[in-house]
């Protein structure tokens, strides 16, 4: 298929860009210089905003994967960390609010952050960004496969058949399929990503309310030994026996929140621009906190946390929690829609996921901070394509490799996921504060949200980042492996940011005029769409 390259050149006006809506620049700057990225505009609303953060977060494929771990880690104040993990990504949101009313770019982290911080220090978000995405896509893809393989055993009733999923070959098949699927469908453009998310994210938040019903009547039954009583004290953080323990929690638990910064990368293609993202994002993390709490305290009440049994720690089920409990709570057959559930899950977000990375790169692209080819936008589909097929890519070669290499590479770098998130969030969130430093004065509102509130995500992001820095130095973090005695977590987190050093140095070469802080700066003017 051609494409068409919207890169948009000095002195290049708005008009060709603006069919189908008004279009003006945000800022006092001359309307000449804004940067009109092509993408199809008006092609979501606020539902399907919020459904799309919604649907990158998986949030039953992040219970299923971490309720055992977070409950091994804290015990019953399992409910309370959850809250504690919402806390610094409710801040950042109130960040990303902020900034996307001023400039509602889908470069998102990046373009904000070389706006308030200059170009290299945005360049090192956008890039963090860009690699916590590959990492968590190969990881969603990874998942999907093997819960592909278990849902069709459990169908047909033929073990032999959940078994091809630790055939290697079968599995990287498998899962390459999948990844070429879910990119054919993001390359499409917006509405056809918006119908697929509707059906799925239903279907996960269904299934999760008869989950949570169904624990709640076997609790209240007592028909599990293990189940215990709720009890206000889960909510109490300082409850957790120690400082480690609960740092290690509070990482698990924002994993469980992140992707919700989904919403803020299809801005130029929402109706609203300024406001709607925002407001998405806030609702998308309402609607992900209330579950996160009702799934847990329901199944805390139903099996308890302990590391007998059924119970949350038990550390040979705590990885697959819901294939541990999907039976016993909801019976043979309702179980089975557990098994669907985390599957549609695990594929929704594999799909949803390609939207933040491919705008940011079509963002850095324009931007002259990546090469112009990622800057075209498919005429029909109005979609980065370029772009997003280097994704899908990116994505199927990181699986294939980290897979043919070691298991325990392929675990590492997971768990670097996690440096990866605080990284470019807390510097979103600072980005926020000094952006709007000469406004904070002006209200108490202004000074909340745009300074305080942003200040103290980022702060507590950049303290998880640092302390799981020092924790990984350790061989035992993660995996266990270790390069040279260092921990392998440490080796590839701080290794994929020097990569990252490497790569813009390169790309300087290539494009000094950005790096001069000649192309994108503070009084750019956004580019806005009004419906």
């Amino acid at each position: 298929m051609t494409q068409l390259d919207t890169r948009p050149r000095v002195g290049d006006t708005v008009s060709g860009v603006a069919e189908g809506g008004a279009v003006h620049a945000a800022g006092t700057a001359d309307a000449a210089d804004v940067r009109g990225k092509g993408l199809g505009k008006g092609s979501v609303g606020l539902l399907g905003s919020a459904v799309i953060g919604i649907s990158t977060v998986a949030p039953v494929y992040c219970l299923t994967s971490t309720l055992g771990s977070t409950a091994g880690e804290v015990g019953v104040q399992m409910p309370a960390v959850f809250l504690a993990g919402f806390l610094p990504m409710l801040l950042v949101a109130f960040a990303y609010r902020e900034l996307n009313k001023a400039v509602p770019d889908c470069g998102t982290s990046f373009t904000w952050t070389v706006k308030a911080f200059g170009p290299r220090i945005g360049w090192m978000c956008g890039w963090g960004l860009v690699i916590a995405t590959i990492i968590v896509l190969s990881n969603l893809a990874g998942v999907a496969t093997s819960y592909f393989w278990l849902l069709a055993g459990e169908i047909t009733g033929n073990p032999s058949i959940a078994a091809l999923d630790d055939n290697k070959f079968a599995h990287i098949a498998t899962c390459l399929t999948l990844i070429a699927v879910a990119t054919a469908i993001s390359y499409r453009g917006m509405t056809a990503t918006k119908g697929v998310q509707y059906t799925l994210v239903g279907l996960q938040l269904v299934v999760l309310a008869v989950f949570v019903a169904m624990a709640l009547q076997k609790a209240s039954a007592g028909t599990f030994d293990t189940g215990i009583d709720f009890s206000w004290q889960w909510m109490n953080p300082f409850a957790v026996e120690s400082m480690g323990a609960f740092t290690a929690g509070l990482s698990l638990s924002i994993f469980m929140y992140w992707g919700w910064d989904a919403c803020l990368a299809t801005n130029e293609e929402t109706t609203g621009s300024a406001k709607t993202p925002g407001r998405a994002s806030l609702i998308a993390m309402i609607v992900l906190v209330g579950s996160y709490l009702a799934t847990g305290i329901a199944a805390q009440m139903a099996v308890g946390s302990g590391t007998d049994g059924l119970g949350l720690g038990n550390a040979e089920t705590s990885g697959n929690v819901f294939a541990a409990l999907a039976g016993p709570v909801m019976g043979p057959v309702l179980g089975i829609l557990l098994f669907v559930a985390v599957l549609a899950s695990a594929a929704a977000s594999l799909q949803t996921t390609f939207i933040p990375v491919a705008r940011t790169v079509l963002a850095m692209s324009t931007y002259e901070a990546l090469p112009p080819s990622y800057a075209k936008v498919h005429p029909r589909f109005k979609t980065p394509g370029r772009a997003t097929v280097m994704a899908g890519i990116a994505t199927g070669a990181f699986y294939t490799v980290m897979t043919l290499v070691s298991e325990n590479v392929l675990t590492d770098t997971i768990f670097a996921l996690g440096l990866m998130i605080c990284f470019y969030y807390s510097l979103t969130a600072f980005a926020c504060a000094w952006y709007f430093r000469g406004e904070l004065r002006r209200s108490a509102r202004d000074l909340f949200f745009k300074g305080v509130f942003p200040v103290l995500g980022g702060l507590l992001l950049a303290a998880v980042f640092f302390k799981t820095l020092a924790d990984a130095w350790d061989p035992s973090y993660g995996s266990g492996s270790d390069v040279l005695g260092v921990g392998s977590v440490f080796v590839i987190g701080v290794g994929l940011l020097a990569l990252g050093l490497v790569v813009m140095f390169v790309t300087g070469r290539r494009s000094p005029a950005f790096f001069r802080g000649e192309v994108l700066t503070k009084s750019t003017p956004a580019l806005v769409v009004e419906d």
